[in-house]
């Protein structure tokens, strides 16, 4: 899938949004995995997102996907993008994901895949042990899905750093069914941390990484979704957001907790170049916890990006992410 980066797709420094990214990232995993499956799917969960590059207005945006392990009503997908200039033909690696999407009928329940694939060579045979391995190592988190769904506390009523928004899910926010478009929630929560993260820095902040993200409950055309953000963690340049999804059906008051997300977000000054944060020391229980929780997510994040990296400065080496 290839894109135009145009002025409205970006911030006022002239970068593309990162919700407006994950969008397309969604979205090509979406009509990957639809075609190969032939109906409805909808995504399970995604491996982190670390954006490495900036893409700027007037780029083109090349997004790459393909099937890389299909199961009995599950597949996994990876998509990786790039940026182009159109005027030199230089091409930066702008970020890479895998994503898991589930086969589902139209009343929302699990169907079984009809096509099945196998790995054709060494090549393909290593890609697919890869996602063999990220599949079962979501297992934990996948099993307790239920019991997530039903999780619906407000864990940041302690925080002063914090937001909350709500509004209705129309035909528009659908990719087609009756179910919301991942890409669009996750524009939204882009939106909704960037907000957040804005207020209390008094600056432009820009989308650095969303880690891995789990998806209990789908989110249904006709339902409000409330989003409820804090700011779990500040750094030198960079912060933390969490926010999490509730979902609700207007007609029963049924609610359903969509997902918890963590977003970092980078502290861009006039000249481009990040710029310092302001400090903020955690007193409550509450943002000690989230804090020394961060504080792990960080360190995972940095080993990831420095990989990433090196992975965009050598296409030969294993693409495999240990971390």
């Amino acid at each position: 899938m290839i894109q135009f980066v145009f002025p409205e797709y970006a911030n006022n420094i002239g970068t593309l949004h990162g919700g407006r990214l994950m969008d397309w990232i969604m979205l090509i995993g979406s009509i990957t995995s639809s075609r190969l499956v032939k109906g409805i799917t909808v995504l399970g969960a995604t491996d982190s997102i670390d954006f490495i590059n900036p893409v700027k207005v007037g780029e083109i945006v090349v997004l790459d996907s393909w099937v890389e392990y299909v199961g009995d009503s599950s597949l996994e997908v990876g998509v990786k993008v790039h940026s182009e200039n159109p005027e030199t033909g230089e091409r930066k690696l702008t970020t890479s994901s895998h994503l898991a999407f589930v086969a589902i009928a139209r009343d929302g329940t699990p169907r079984l895949i009809p096509e099945k694939i196998s790995p054709a060579d060494r090549t393909e045979e290593a890609i697919y042990l890869r996602a063999l391995r990220r599949r079962e190592a979501r297992f934990p988190r996948i099993a307790h899905r239920r019991k997530m769904a039903d999780y619906t506390s407000d864990e940041t009523g302690t925080s002063g750093l914090k937001l909350e928004t709500t509004r209705p899910v129309l035909p528009e926010d659908s990719f087609y069914g009756n179910f919301m478009s991942v890409g669009k929630l996750m524009k939204d929560i882009d939106e909704v941390g960037a907000i957040l993260a804005s207020r209390f820095v008094r600056g432009v902040m820009v989308t650095g990484s969303v880690d891995d993200l789990y998806f209990y409950s789908p989110i249904i055309v006709g339902d409000i979704i409330t989003s409820k953000a804090a700011i779990t963690y500040v750094g030198g340049t960079s912060l933390e957001v969490g926010i999490k999804v509730i979902s609700e059906n207007l007609e029963t008051g049924q609610q359903k907790h969509t997902c918890t997300a963590f977003l970092t977000f980078v502290h861009i000054g006039k000249d481009g170049r990040p710029e310092a944060v302001p400090r903020f020391t955690p007193e409550s229980p509450h943002q000690v916890r989230f804090w020394k929780e961060a504080e792990e997510r960080k360190k995972r994040r940095v080993k990831r990006v420095r990989h990433i990296k090196k992975l965009s400065e050598n296409p030969l080496m294993p693409e495999e992410n240990p971390f």
